[in-house]
């Protein structure tokens, strides 16, 4: 029977309250509810999972089982002494708040909302409570009996599958709604209607009309390039050499390659404009027969779109990106290719892969294009990589790097008198940093570069540095060092910075001292949850945001860390940072497993505020790392609130641990 609430403000509510710790009921005359009230209670539930994917049958059946009653702000629901519940709540209006033990021991508080069950595992497992539950706000609950849950779970997939997992319920939701989304964008990207200017690479590779057809073969060959466009000296376009031209007009016809370029381009040239779109190019090639098609601007050459050009947006993948960046020969082109990291990142998005993939894949493209602009760089200057090996620290040396990602490395040099030397290293790698901001990886604004002289060492030297930290380091040091502690070699030397990781594993784990410090220090992140377990924001130009990076994943990257050193490990992924202490200290692979899903939940909001930084207001465009829960759906706030209550959990242990 459903009992509904007759219509009342809150104070005539308060007044008719009993003084007893239940709820009051209001009961209609009536015991079935109206077919109105059932349709308007529907249609409120079909806004939260698991209703939304149920039949409006079964939802209904589990509303004419249930029982409304009221409970005033501060009131208990139910609590571990009222033994085994006979019934699940589900708040149709307003907040509760669960806690464990004793108010001021502990601070793990949940919030439950509108659309949320509980207690849920109480109820399931026919055993009493582990929390006290109190209404955080003036509460509604509609009151279901356990026998009739049982019922329509075992008719209705979606509840059942619900009730047997919640939290992964909610991540699936997730990621169907942010695959689905990305998937859009995606689409839209490759839509033959996007205009051409939008697509074209840099700027194009010209000659003048009196350049040598051997000198034009040459820069085609060194620059990977199937044609060459001649151009006047105010860059209108005089005509186009192509491959084809080279085979027909040059090879065949064994033209002498002194003679003049002007004598074998094809002339009468099909372009466009930046204007025209790409339906507009795919025609003009398929109409006559051509692979290259110019672009203009205001008369004059800005650009060339290859069909090859065409035919990647509709296959864009891993093979196409890698080969970009390992073929580069320019920074030039490098930048161009780190511009496809981020449209791949968007597309595998959409084809579902998860954060955990998706960071490490991102990693790895950035991996590639630091490596390949290492060997340009050094080419130029005539650098032996041989004699070096280049560092990265923080989210890259953890592999763990999302779209908006500064800079984070070191250099290791050999030398037996390093202060003659490391000015030639230095300005080495102030080139390559440098280029890296150009490819859209900006300066570190801690200055955490090898081209800061503090961070272009011998292995010596380094080593020297890490046993200070880590033996006499003060908390300060420790707080500007602890990304360091994330290191990984990129190219060069790759067994220089091994040894280096050894170095620091083998100083680390037998010290309690430097574990109390770096506890210490994490402990001071504050979780942004309030005291009833509600999202604590803050105000940023008149929005209410959470830093999901400070507040959120560099917790769970702290705890792994300390666990990690620790344990005397080298490793420095998060997760298999946590994996590995797991089996060393014998947890729950199912509290390793939440740990993980939490952490990899976070990067994933993280990862979808920077894919879309044109739907984010302009508060958060200097913010990448930035949400605003109260723009997010539904799913995604329940999901924000457990994966920070999860990151206050790890805290708490470590604070256990460590007797903090």
């Amino acid at each position: 029977m459903l009992c509904h609430l007759i219509p009342v403000n809150r104070a005539s509510l308060i007044s008719r309250r009993v003084k007893r710790s239940r709820a009051i009921a209001v009961e209609q005359p009536s015991l079935s509810p109206s077919p109105n009230l059932l349709r308007l209670l529907s249609q409120q539930f079909k806004r939260h999972p698991p209703f939304d994917a149920m039949d409006n049958g079964h939802l209904e059946q589990l509303l004419r089982s249930a029982s409304e009653v009221y409970y005033a702000p501060g009131e208990t629901v139910c609590a571990p002494q009222n033994g085994v519940p006979r019934h699940l709540n589900l708040i149709r209006q307003g907040e509760v708040s669960a806690r464990r033990g004793e108010a001021a021991l502990d601070t793990s508080g949940r919030h439950f909302e509108a659309g949320d069950f509980f207690p849920l595992a109480a109820v399931l497992g026919r055993r009493a409570t582990s929390s006290t539950y109190q209404a955080a706000s003036d509460l509604f609950c509609l009151q279901i009996p356990l026998e009739t849950l049982e019922e329509v779970a075992r008719h209705s997939p979606p509840l059942a599958d619900f009730l047997a997992g919640q939290t992964m319920h909610l991540l699936e939701l997730s990621r169907r709604a942010l695959q689905s989304s990305q998937a859009s964008q995606a689409l839209q990207e490759q839509s033959l209607e996007r205009p051409l200017g939008e697509i074209r690479r840099g700027p194009p590779v010209t000659c003048s009309s009196q350049t040598s057809i051997k000198e034009v073969l040459q820069i085609m060959s060194e620059r990977r390039i199937g044609s060459m466009l001649v151009v006047d000296a105010q860059q209108r376009l005089l005509g186009i050499f192509t491959r084809q031209d080279a085979l027909d007009r040059v090879a065949l016809a064994e033209t002498p390659l002194n003679q003049a370029i002007a004598g074998v381009m094809t002339r009468n040239v099909h372009t466009l404009t930046v204007e025209h779109h790409v339906e507009d190019a795919a025609l003009l090639m398929s109409r006559h027969g051509c692979t290259h098609v110019p672009l203009l601007e205001a008369g004059r050459l800005v650009g060339i779109v290859s069909e090859r050009d065409l035919f990647a947006m509709q296959r864009l993948s891993l093979k196409r990106v890698s080969s970009e960046l390992r073929d580069a020969i320019s920074v030039a082109e490098l930048i161009e290719a780190a511009a496809s990291i981020r449209n791949l990142a968007r597309w595998l998005v959409s084809q579902g892969m998860q954060a955990k993939s998706l960071t490490e894949l991102i990693s790895h493209l950035n991996n590639l294009l630091t490596q390949r602009l290492l060997q340009i760089i050094a080419k130029q200057l005539g650098i032996d990589l041989n004699a070096m090996c280049w560092l990265s620290f923080g989210s890259e040396g953890r592999s763990e790097q999302t779209i908006a990602t500064d800079q984070d490395n070191g250099l290791i040099f050999q030398s037996t008198q390093p202060e003659q030397d490391r000015p030639s290293w230095l300005a080495f790698a102030d080139q390559v940093c440098r280029a890296l901001d150009r490819c859209g990886y900006p300066l570190c604004k801690g200055n955490i570069m090898a081209s800061n002289p503090a961070c272009c060492l011998t292995l010596e030297e380094w080593r020297q540095r890490f046993s200070r930290w880590i033996e006499h380091g003060s908390p300060e040091d420790l707080l500007k060092a602890s990304i360091f502690f994330d290191l990984r070699p990129l190219a060069g030397r790759m067994d220089w910075g091994q040894s280096l990781q050894q170095h620091i594993a083998s100083r680390a784990q037998p010290l309690p001292r430097f574990q109390k410090m770096l506890a210490a220090e994490l402990l001071q992140r504050q979780v942004p949850l309030t005291w009833l377990g509600g999202i604590e924001t803050q105000n940023v130009e008149g929005r209410r945001l959470v830093d999901l990076k400070l507040h959120g994943t560099a917790i769970f990257v702290d705890v792994a860390r300390l666990q990690s050193l620790a344990l005397g490990s080298t490793e420095t992924n998060t997760r298999r940072r946590f994996e590995a202490v797991a089996r060393s200290r014998g947890d729950d692979p199912r509290q390793v497993q939440a740990w993980c899903y939490a952490f990899e939940y976070l990067q994933m909001l993280r990862l979808q505020a920077q894919l879309e930084p044109d739907a984010r207001p302009p508060a958060l465009e200097r913010l990448p790392n930035a949400v605003e829960p109260e723009l997010l759906n539904d799913i995604d706030r329940r999901l924000l609130k457990e994966s920070l209550r999860i990151a206050r959990e790890l805290q708490q242990r470590v604070q256990m641990d460590y007797g903090l």
